[in-house]
């Protein structure tokens, strides 16, 4: 009997162990900075694939509708950490002194391009002048796009730009309604997909292989979350490293967990942004710098680019102070 109720008190010791253990995940509030796609899955994968858990965290994942919107969410602390364009927080930074910091570097080369139709005569982006131009009204990339253009000596006064509704570049550029969209790299299995139900072939011309060398989206986190809760930012950084890594060798599996927490998407239809997304995480800077790194002389190059772009005072920001290297696992 005392041997029974040994084992009896031993389960329950063991069960109200196991309860705390269980209720003692660290929340976290993931702030997208668009809608969920095949370029987030990552974070989809840190949930669905367990890496979150084993780091002891319970993630809410939120959208969003561009970088501006979610460093304003995370300065607030509506959330704790998420995605946005470094370009975007250093603007950010120079101009209102957010309380919000990057942490780790997820696309080292920015995703901006035009695409044209083969045979249309735009062969390098020099080419795009005399031509219609059509892009989004919101995305980053209007930005940049005087930077672009000087490069190759052209300005805006070269080409006849139209803003339209994201969902009517493809098409518009497929029918010939425009002889160029500007669209991300992220988008290329989209785009080449509308272009072969047309029985077109796309160009697609890098805005990085035209001298447009900077950093673009991060992992950027709330100071008060770093400085309050900082073995927790440590984990997660750590954990979606991981998933990062495990997308890039399992891109198929990466877009099953995207599907199975946003039903409306299917994982063949994510599949393809998946591997667009990972040439920019993952590429001669990546083997060059490392995984997720900020490295300085890049850095200090996109705050120029910034800087000019967006008609701020170069001395206006000091770009090391923008981001903390501390949280990468080994640094």
């Amino acid at each position: 009997m005392h041997r029974t109720l040994a084992r009896l008190l031993g389960g329950v010791v063991a069960l109200a162990v196991a309860i705390p253990a269980a209720q003692a995940a660290d929340k976290i509030v993931y702030q997208l900075d668009w809608l969920p796609g095949g370029d987030k899955a990552p974070i989809y994968v840190c949930v669905q694939k367990g890496f979150c858990a084993e780091a002891g965290l319970d993630v809410t994942i939120e959208s969003g509708r561009g970088s501006s919107e979610a460093i304003t969410k995370i300065a607030t602390g509506t959330s704790d950490i998420g995605s946005a364009g470094l370009g975007a927080l250093m603007e950010a930074r120079a101009t209102e002194k957010v309380p919000v910091t990057a942490v780790m570097s997820l696309f080292n080369k920015g995703p901006h391009a035009f695409y044209a139709l083969a045979g249309g005569g735009v062969a390098t982006v020099a080419d795009v002048k005399g031509k219609s131009v059509a892009t989004s009204p919101f995305t980053e990339s209007n930005v940049y796009l005087p930077l672009v253009l000087a490069d190759v000596g052209l300005s805006e006064a070269d080409i006849t730009l139209t803003k339209a509704d994201p969902g009517a570049l493809g098409p518009m550029l497929m029918t010939g309604r425009t002889d160029v969209i500007i669209a991300w790299l992220t988008d290329v299995a989209r785009y080449t997909g509308q272009a072969r139900e047309a029985g077109k072939e796309l160009v697609i011309l890098p805005w990085a292989a035209a001298g447009l060398d900077l950093y673009s989206a991060s992992l950027i986190a709330s100071d008060r979350f770093l400085k309050e809760r900082p073995d927790v930012a440590r984990r997660f950084v750590a954990a979606y490293r991981k998933s990062l890594e495990f997308t890039k060798d399992h891109p198929a599996e990466a877009a099953e967990a995207v599907a199975a927490m946003v039903p409306e998407l299917s994982a063949e239809d994510v599949e393809g942004s998946v591997k667009d997304a990972l040439a920019l995480a993952f590429n001669e800077v990546t083997e060059k710098d490392g995984l997720g790194v900020f490295e300085p002389n890049r850095l200090k190059a996109t705050w120029e680019r910034v800087a000019k772009a967006e008609k701020l005072d170069p001395a206006a920001l000091d770009p090391e102070s923008v981001v903390d290297r501390s949280f990468l696992p080994g640094m």
